[in-house]
């Protein structure tokens, strides 16, 4: 700002100044006085001309009265000084208007520099930053790994141990109790010789008191042993997944928004099916649902629920259903089937390979309607929006083995399904767990 100042000071003196030296000057000259010298007074003496003594001399032979001469040099000279003083003036100022803006110029560079450091030096950090994390992430996830194969193998060697020293206890027992036997016959031998033989009889008696010494130590060891198989499974039974099945469904809570969505392998348009499925309930209510069928004209169209301790099985409405009592514990894995066929409207119920309900005339005749909506966890709103949904009715817990035909499937099937050494590589033409697409909404996730 204070360069463009002076710039516009300079213009200013360059375009006014002379004019006005010339507006004053000009009436003393035309009077004949100049500055205040009168004509006639000598100037020769008291001003100083850079002039040449040759060029004094063609002066003079000028036709000019050396008056005149003298006012005109001095005017001339005065005026070469003040364009003179002026010219430096102005190159003064421009001269610190080349400084300011040089410097200016220099600032701005070493800004630009130091702003480019800063980012280069930002970038590098983060970088830094950014690898450090991944480095210390993928330890902790190798530490966590080797942890988990260390605890493992720990817990398998443990029960290596635990089966080979209930093997032996086993052996020892068998041996002692054989022992005994034969113990006990000596006794007797020498309770019939005893007035014949009073030394063997007293010795008889020693040996019954080691051998019941044994057997009471031995007992004390198999109780502990029993005592440490228990605590073992009790261990284990919070991971274990049962039929064999790699993966489950977890759903953390009750609530509306916890829910998985699943799209058939075909239509739901069916006059039978068998529904089967693996369920370990946190807390089983006056209705919990495992499985859910609805269309937008009835959201309940076929359901497989829990209420209490009971399993219910709806078709074509809650009017149609089969119920069985008493079959149902939370917190432990149950297998749940629900099978019906259209022909005779038979509806049947199965928990853990068991056959627990059996009725006639549920929905006869009727046939499933296509296009609805597959729930777990879950049932269809009425509004058909899934904001509506209703978080007394989710289901909490585990889930996993989820496996829907279009027939009903026969009982020695069902018991092979039911059985927890390993059935889960079986799936359903309708819905195939493992195969067919579930997504899971809200906080359910799969856990293995």
């Amino acid at each position: 700002m204070q360069g463009q100042t002076n710039i516009h000071t300079s213009i200013i003196i360059r375009m006014y100044v002379p004019g006005a030296v010339l507006a004053l000057c000009l009436p003393c000259f035309l009077s004949g006085n100049v500055f205040g010298y009168e004509y006639g007074e000598d100037y020769s003496d008291s001003y100083y001309n850079e002039i040449s003594n040759g060029e004094l001399q063609r002066a003079k032979q000028i036709q000019c009265p050396p008056q005149d001469l003298s006012r005109w040099d001095k005017l001339f000279i005065m005026l070469e000084d003040y364009q003179m003083k002026q010219d430096m003036f102005l190159q003064q100022n421009e001269d610190m208007v080349k400084a300011e803006m040089n410097s200016i110029r220099r600032e701005l560079h070493k800004l630009n520099n130091n702003n480019n450091v800063c980012v280069q030096a930002s970038e590098n950090t983060c970088k830094c930053v950014s690898e450090q994390m991944n480095r210390n992430l993928n330890q902790a996830m190798d530490q966590l790994r080797e942890a988990a194969d260390m605890y493992q193998a720990q817990n398998n060697e443990t029960l290596q141990q635990l089966i080979q020293y209930s093997r032996n206890q086993a052996t020892r027992l068998t041996k002692l109790e054989s022992s005994s036997l034969l113990g006990a016959g000596l006794g007797q031998v020498a309770m019939k010789s005893y007035s014949t033989y009073p030394k063997e009889e007293e010795a008889s008696n020693a040996d019954g008191g080691k051998l019941e010494k044994a057997l009471m130590a031995t007992v004390a060891d198999l109780q502990r042993i029993q005592a440490q198989l228990a605590l073992f499974q009790r261990a284990t039974a919070h991971r274990f997944l049962p039929s064999g099945c790699e993966m489950a469904l977890l759903f953390p809570m009750r609530s509306k928004h916890i829910f998985a969505e699943v799209t058939p392998s075909m239509s739901m348009s069916l006059q039978s099916l068998t529904i089967c499925l693996w369920a370990k309930v946190t807390q089983s209510l006056n209705k919990t649902v495992l499985f859910s069928y609805g269309t937008k004209k009835n959201p309940q169209e076929l359901q497989l629920v829990l209420a209490r301790h009971s399993v219910l099985l709806t078709v074509g409405g809650e009017t149609h259903l089969v119920e069985a009592q008493s079959v149902v514990t939370d917190g432990q894995w149950g297998h749940f089937c629900g099978a019906w066929s259209s022909e005779q409207g038979l509806a049947t119920l199965w928990v853990n390979g068991e056959n627990v309900a059996k009725v006639p005339g549920v929905a006869e005749g009727h046939v499933l309607p296509s296009n609805g909506f597959i729930i777990l966890g879950q049932e269809r709103s009425r509004s058909g929006i899934y904001r509506d949904l209703d978080s007394s009715v989710a289901f909490t817990g585990k889930m996993t083995g989820v496996n829907m035909w279009d027939h009903m499937l026969e009982a020695g099937r069902i018991k092979e399904y039911a059985n927890q050494d390993g059935y889960c590589d079986s799936r359903g033409n309708v819905i195939g767990w493992g195969v067919s697409e579930i997504i899971p909404h809200g906080g359910a996730q799969y856990i293995n």
